[in-house]
C-alpha cells in the first residue's frame, strides 16, 4: 500500500532520474568498447573456393590469394589481439558502471538514506571518486588505442588493404571508440552531478528528521 508507492516515489527524484541516466550512459559504453574490440576478423581462407578470400565484415572477395591473403589474416589477428586487452578493460569498467548506479536504485527504492542518512554522504564521496577516476581511465583507453593505431602492425595493414584497392582500414580512431569518449565524459558530468544531489538530500533528510524533535 502507502509503503510500496512511497517507494515508487523515489523513482520520480531528481537522483534517481540521474541514476538512471547514468545506468543508459553505462550500457551505451559498454556497447561501444564492444564495438571497439569487434570480432577477430581477418580474411579467412576457403580452399573449396580457390583464391577468394571471405571477410565476415562484407563477404567474399577476391583481392587476396596466396602469400597476400594469409599476411592480410595474420595482420589483422595480431591487430585484433593488440585491441583486445583495451576493449575487454573498457568492457569491464563500463560493467562496474553500469552495476553501481542500478544497486544504488535499489537502495533509494528500499528508502536506506532516510534510516541511515550518512549513506548520502558514501554515496557523493563514491560518484566524487569515479568522477574523477573516469577522466585518467579516459585518458588511458584513448592513449592505448592510438598506440596500437600507430603501430607497425596496423600501419602494415593499412597499406596491404589499401594497395588491394580496401577502404576502412585507417589506422585512426573510429566512431565508437570516440563514441566511448564522449559518453564517458558525459558519465562523469552525471557522477558530479550525482553527488550534488546526495548532499542535497542529505540537508532535506536531517532538517525532516528534526523536526519532531524540534515539535
Amino acid at each position: 500500500g502507502s509503503l510500496e508507492r512511497r517507494r515508487c516515489l523515489y523513482l520520480r527524484t531528481g537522483r534517481a532520474c540521474c541514476q538512471m541516466v547514468e545506468v543508459l550512459l553505462a550500457a551505451l559504453i559498454l556497447v561501444c568498447s564492444s564495438v571497439s574490440c569487434g570480432s577477430a576478423g581477418g580474411y579467412t581462407g576457403l580452399p573449396a573456393l580457390g583464391g577468394i578470400y571471405y571477410y565476415q565484415y562484407g563477404g567474399a572477395y577476391s583481392g587476396f590469394s596466396g602469400a597476400d591473403g594469409e599476411r592480410a589474416q595474420q595482420l589483422d589477428q595480431r591487430f585484433y589481439l593488440l585491441k583486445l586487452p583495451i576493449a575487454r578493460a573498457a568492457m569491464a569498467v563500463a560493467g562496474c558502471l553500469l552495476v553501481f548506479p542500478c544497486v544504488l536504485i535499489l537502495v533509494g527504492v528500499l528508502r536506506v538514506p532516510w534510516h541511515f542518512p550518512a549513506w548520502l554522504l558514501i554515496e557523493c564521496i563514491l560518484y566524487i571518486v569515479i568522477a574523477v577516476g573516469t577522466l585518467p581511465a579516459l585518458y588511458y583507453f584513448l592513449h592505448s588505442l592510438l598506440s596500437v593505431y600507430n603501430s607497425s602492425v596496423c600501419k602494415e595493414r593499412e597499406q596491404l588493404y589499401q594497395s588491394k584497392g580496401y577502404q576502412g582500414f585507417w589506422c585512426s580512431l573510429h566512431g565508437a571508440e570516440i563514441a566511448a569518449g564522449l559518453l564517458g565524459c558525459l558519465a562523469a558530468m552525471a557522477y558530479l552531478l550525482s553527488a550534488g544531489l546526495a548532499v542535497r538530500d542529505y540537508r532535506t533528510v536531517h532538517e525532516q528528521k528534526q523536526k519532531p524533535l524540534q515539535l
